[in-house]
């Protein structure tokens, strides 16, 4: 489905949300499909955004929602035309029917000596305080992770780049660690990165990053032996922070990106408490399967209903569109803390 497309009245019935909600705006939630026993399940009206969804793209994925002021507001990742990504906000009522703005964000900053990125792609917006911080893969001689913050979604403030290049997949957790910022990330190489590991990081600032630790490798999973980055910002729970994650393998007709479910340890998230074996999600669908990159399952947003315990999962698919999944928060932290793991 296009932005701008007004979903039609099949797709509006298999929307459902709570009529008197605790979140706000009201819960994007579709039921599990009867007889289906999935922990996680698509929405019927996938994909949201399509490859054209403003006239400079060819492609719109891998982007972060949040709800803002009674609304959804998101960071979208849009490859343009000319063939570089760059970053664009969009607004949604519903969190389904989204409406884009066809500029790139211009980010604000008082150092003139803080170049502007070539391109910057695969965004997240945490929330901490009452700043919506937003990181993405930014360019600094390569790959490197991007830093900025809002407060109204229209006016945005760049920060120092987090690390060196070269590094992805930046994600920050929605409050203080040890009474530090803290974050996930995923150093890499130059290139297309045939390799990847997870590490935690701390900063009193927010500029000056240490206390870095591993968190989780690629590599014991058939499903990601070759390399794993965050995906969506860490969800808080009695038990620990829930994160879904991709996971990469190779095979004969060429790399497989599907989405994982780890569970981290509440006051020192560099310890692994959970892991399940399988995909939660892996590419199945035409939308998932066939695109610029085939057979991606990207996530990079989760909204939270803390009292219902409802999931809904942004993800990109097939580096071409963004689509969505839900689940239940008490259903993945149950078989989490069924699989137990340290690596």
């Amino acid at each position: 489905m296009e932005a701008g497309v007004i979903i039609n009245d099949d797709m509006n019935d298999a929307l459902s949300q709570d009529s008197t909600p605790k979140f706000k705006p009201p819960f994007v939630w579709s039921p599990r499909p009867a007889g289906s026993t999935d922990l996680v399940w698509r929405y019927p009206g996938n994909p949201i955004l399509g490859r054209r969804a403003i006239p400079c793209a060819q492609a719109v994925y891998n982007s972060a929602v949040v709800p803002f002021q009674n609304r959804y507001a998101g960071v979208f990742r849009a490859d343009h035309m000319n063939g570089l990504p760059d970053l664009h906000v969009g607004w949604s009522d519903d969190g389904i029917r989204w409406e884009l703005s066809p500029e790139p964000i211009g980010f604000a900053t008082s150092d003139g000596e803080m170049p502007k990125p070539a391109y910057g792609y695969d965004p997240r917006v945490c929330l901490i305080g009452e700043k919506y911080y937003i990181t993405w893969c930014a360019e600094y001689h390569g790959p490197t992770i991007g830093l900025a913050w809002t407060s109204d979604f229209k006016t945005f403030h760049r920060l120092e780049n987090a690390f060196l290049p070269n590094n992805r997949n930046g994600v920050l957790f929605p409050r203080k660690i040890r009474g530090h910022y803290a974050m996930l990330s995923r150093p890499s190489d130059g290139g297309h990165t045939p390799f990847g590991e997870i590490f935690y990081s701390e900063s009193p600032d927010l500029r000056f990053w240490g206390s870095h630790r591993f968190v989780m490798g690629a590599g014991r999973l058939w499903w990601e032996s070759v390399k794993i980055g965050s995906g969506a910002v860490p969800i808080e729970t009695g038990e620990g922070w829930l994160l879904f994650y991709h996971g990469v393998r190779s095979t004969c007709n060429g790399l497989v990106y599907s989405m994982g479910a780890a569970l981290l340890d509440l006051d020192n998230p560099w310890k692994l408490r959970g892991r399940i074996p399988g995909p939660i999600l892996m590419p199945e669908q035409d939308y998932e399967t066939t695109g610029f990159v085939p057979n991606v399952v990207f996530p990079c947003a989760v909204l939270h209903d803390e009292s219902t315990g409802r999931l809904a999962i942004y993800y990109g698919a097939a580096d071409t569109h963004v689509a969505l999944a839900f689940a239940l928060r008490d259903e993945l932290i149950s078989e989490l803390l069924a699989n137990p793991a340290t690596v």
